[in-house]
């Protein structure tokens, strides 16, 4: 798998609802499911409705080491800006109950021509599985 041919764009398992703007995303996953390797095109909010613990795997790195902790009303706001890409990345649940979360895609041009780090409320966080900053 290449990060720029063999990955997926579809950053959910079912597309809910798409318009020339913004294209709309759910993620299930069952407890300790995973939704394989995918890579975002687009900036992007990601809505936590209900409370999930997660943890992300980015391709090439041999750890888990991405973690995300939501509390019901989460909400990140990713810019992948128009560089390129973010690198690929899975995710898995490590709760016991399923989890579903929702991804806008933002379909314009970004402001931005580089990533910038997640912003977030303060119903979560996103940080590094070590602790450290992001």
């Amino acid at each position: 798998m290449t990060a720029s041919t063999d990955v997926p764009t579809a950053p959910g398992d079912t597309l809910i609802f798409e318009n020339d703007r913004v294209r709309v995303w759910s993620m299930t996953l069952e407890p300790g499911g995973m939704f394989d390797f995918h890579q975002h095109h687009h900036d992007h909010v990601v809505l936590w409705p209900d409370a999930g613990d997660a943890q992300a795997q980015e391709l090439g790195d041999p750890d888990w080491g991405l973690v995300q902790h939501a509390e019901p009303g989460f909400v990140l706001y990713r810019t992948v800006g128009r560089a390129r890409p973010l690198p690929p990345h899975r995710i898995r649940n490590l709760g016991s109950e399923p989890v579903t979360h929702y991804i806008v895609e933002l379909l314009e041009p970004s402001p931005s021509e580089a990533s910038e780090p997640w912003v977030f409320n303060d119903r979560g966080r996103v940080g590094r599985a070590d602790g450290s900053a992001l």
